[in-house]
Formats: structure tokens, sequence, C-alpha cells
């Protein structure tokens, strides 16, 4: 018997992006330089709106909402936006808080990473975001995971 090593969430994430990079949605073509990804996402406005949308998806998922009480919003956005703008290619810089040490003392499970996943997944669709821009975003995600999950 087989027994899977990697984290079923990672897993999951790793078949998403494997597929659109291998040409899985129509119109395919490979895999285009990083400034691309910035402008398919809608640049930095763009994925403004995007975790917009995931925030507004976050607070009404009961899976992963309480993991987010008392945060600040406001910063989380500006975060995350900044850390979304620069995976993708953009001229942003995070500068917020390692996710290792960021997500220390959270005790985040396989299901409430695959729930925020999930969620970013919709918020890209609400804003009409192309399926292999999702995945090449997705692809540049993953080797956080370790780190959100702390393992």
């Amino acid at each position: 018997m087989t027994t899977l090593t990697r984290p079923p969430a990672l897993l999951a994430l790793i078949l998403i992006a494997v597929l659109g990079l291998a040409g899985c949605q129509t119109g395919a073509t490979p895999e285009a330089p990083s400034r691309d990804l910035y402008q398919q996402l809608g640049e930095r406005s763009g994925i403004a709106a995007i975790v917009e949308d995931l925030l507004f998806l976050i607070v009404d998922d009961d899976r992963i909402n309480q993991q987010f009480k008392g945060m600040d919003v406001a910063r989380f956005h500006r975060n995350l936006t900044d850390q979304l703008c620069q995976l993708s290619g953009g001229p942003c810089t995070y500068s917020g808080r390692e996710m290792r040490e960021l997500h220390a003392d959270m005790a985040i499970t396989d299901t409430q990473f695959n729930a925020l996943a999930e969620n970013l997944i919709l918020a890209m669709e609400q804003n009409d975001i192309a399926t292999g821009a999702q995945n090449r975003l997705l692809k540049r995600l993953i080797p956080l995971y370790s780190d959100v999950r702390n393992l």
C-alpha cells in the first residue's frame, strides 16, 4: 500500500497548478512572464478587489472566520494585497510579518487551509480572473503552505 507523504491540501494546490500549467483551460499558452500575471490579476486595484471579496467570503465561512476574529481588517487587506501583488510580479513590496511567525499560534488545520484556498479561488472567479492566472497565482502560494501550517 502506498502512503501519501504530502498533506492533502498541498496535493490539491499542486493538482490545480499542474492542471492550469498543462493547458487544461481554453486558449492555454505557456506560462507568461511574471509581470503578465500581475496584469491578468488587474494590477494592484484588481488584486485589492480580490482581497476585499475574499474578506467577505471569510466572514461568511464558519470553517475559518474564528481564526480572523479581532484582526485589523485594513492592515490585513493592505498586507495581503501587497503580498499577492509582489508574488504576481507587481511593483509592490510585502512588509508584513513572516508567514511562520504570523501563524505560529494559530494551529491551522488542512481543512482551514483548504477553506481559505477555496475562498481565494471564489474571490478570483467573482473578479473574472482567468483560470490560468488563478492557477499561476496558486502555484506561487504553494511554498507558503508549510509556514502557514507550521510544519
